[in-house]
């Protein structure tokens, strides 16, 4: 007797149990019949669509307030960070092993293949020292100023393919970022300085380290589909005295009004990188 009394509510519990997903009697699925599910989906199905119409039409009014040719707000960046190529901040290598410095030579070689006679050949020439304005429609495409990789010198990668890495005394390049419109007063140039008491010789082209006014200003990715920013070439010449040691170097652009030394931002006309060569 016992034993059929305690099976009894357990067969209890199983219907129970199985009529809470599934209710032959009045046909529930989870506690909701049919229709009840089908007005759920609904909501859903409407209310998701609203969502997304409303989305799509938020984005829609922002794409069409937004110009093709020129941003609306730009007061943000009024003055240009410089960069420097190879993209490192650190640059390590043994001289004696070209495999450690490998990466910097052909990050070079892959950058300045924009700079190929090739490529700047169908540029214009342009009168050098004055701004290239080109007035006319923001729909109108603008001409590029030429800057042929030659003009870096020793640093081109065409005399020497090795950027005088094999050698210990390294190239690198510099450049400001693009803003619209940016004409510069000044003759703008690039000077660096090596953080530590015995100066280290420095060799900048072209022009001793002067970028240009004839480069600016710039018009847009779109208006001015052919345009390269000017580089300038640092080949900073090593002794053997400071092999094994970390230099720091900073490299500002001076000679114009473009901001160099904002504290809250170390890259706004500056930048600076470290240097170690291991013999």
């Amino acid at each position: 007797m016992a034993n059929t009394e305690d099976k009894a509510p357990n067969k209890e519990n199983v219907s129970s149990w199985k009529d809470s997903i599934y209710n032959p009697r009045t046909g529930e699925l989870m506690g909701r019949t049919a229709s009840s599910w089908a007005l759920i989906l609904l909501f859903y199905l409407v209310f998701y669509c609203f969502l997304a119409g409303l989305f799509a039409l938020t984005m829609w009014v922002l794409l069409f307030t937004l110009d093709d040719y020129v941003p609306r707000y730009r007061d943000r960046v009024p003055n240009p960070g410089l960069v420097i190529r190879p993209n490192s901040l650190d640059i390590s290598f043994n001289k004696s092993d070209p495999q450690k410095y490998a990466q910097y030579v052909q990050h070079l070689e892959r950058f300045l293949e924009r700079y190929n006679d090739s490529v700047q050949d169908k540029n214009e020439d342009c009168v050098s020292g004055t701004f290239y304005l080109q007035d006319g429609p923001k729909e109108m495409v603008r001409k590029s100023c030429p800057f042929k990789r030659a003009s870096l010198g020793f640093c081109s990668g065409l005399s020497d393919t090795n950027f005088g890495y094999h050698e210990g005394k390294p190239c690198v390049l510099l450049k400001m970022n693009r803003i619209i419109g940016l004409k510069p007063g000044g003759e703008p140039f690039i000077n660096c300085t090596v953080k530590k008491d015995n100066p280290i010789q420095i060799y900048y082209s072209p022009n001793n380290g002067k970028i240009d006014r004839m480069f600016f200003p710039y018009y847009g990715k779109k208006a001015h589909e052919n345009y390269l920013q000017p580089l300038v070439a640092v080949k900073l010449l090593i002794t053997k005295e400071d092999y094994n040691k970390e230099l720091t170097v900073e490299c500002r652009v001076d000679g114009s009004d473009l901001r160099n030394n904002d504290e809250r931002d170390k890259f706004l006309g500056r930048v600076t990188f470290r240097v170690k060569v291991v013999e």
